[in-house]
């Protein structure tokens, strides 16, 4: 789906999802990655969704999203509500850090507002989940 939006140059924002790829400014990504306003880390090396909740190194996976310093976590995956896992809920919840996970498109959408309105947000998206 192709996201209209009148948008600020200086921000990271996702210009369209669908078909396995997520587009950030004009690049075309396939692999799961981490946006704010001001960073792209392209390579987040966590296969998908369903492995970060599995991961038995949790804290590994989560220090590049952490290192960002987002009051607001979005995680999107898939075309249907993902479930997180306690312990993932947990990781955030101890640090304060509130924590949305949903469909691909929910959080490209929901992103794009957050990120518009300035707000302290990192998306980490699964476009292959």
């Amino acid at each position: 789906m192709r996201l209209a939006l009148d948008s600020d140059p200086r921000i990271h924002l996702v210009r369209s999802y669908g078909d396995g790829s997520v587009v950030i400014d004009e690049q075309r990504l396939t692999r799961p990655l981490l946006v704010s306003p001001q960073q792209l880390l392209t390579d987040w090396a966590v296969p998908s969704f369903q492995a970060l909740c599995d991961s038995v190194q949790l804290e590994a996976q989560l220090a590049p999203l952490l290192q960002f310093g987002a009051a607001i976590v979005l995680l999107g995956a898939g075309q249907t509500q993902p479930q997180s896992s306690a312990r993932l809920r947990a990781a955030f919840r101890t640090r304060q850090i509130a924590l949305e996970c949903m469909t691909l498109g929910a959080a490209c959408r929901t992103y794009n507002v957050l990120a518009s309105e300035q707000r302290s947000v990192v998306a980490g998206l699964f476009p292959g989940d």
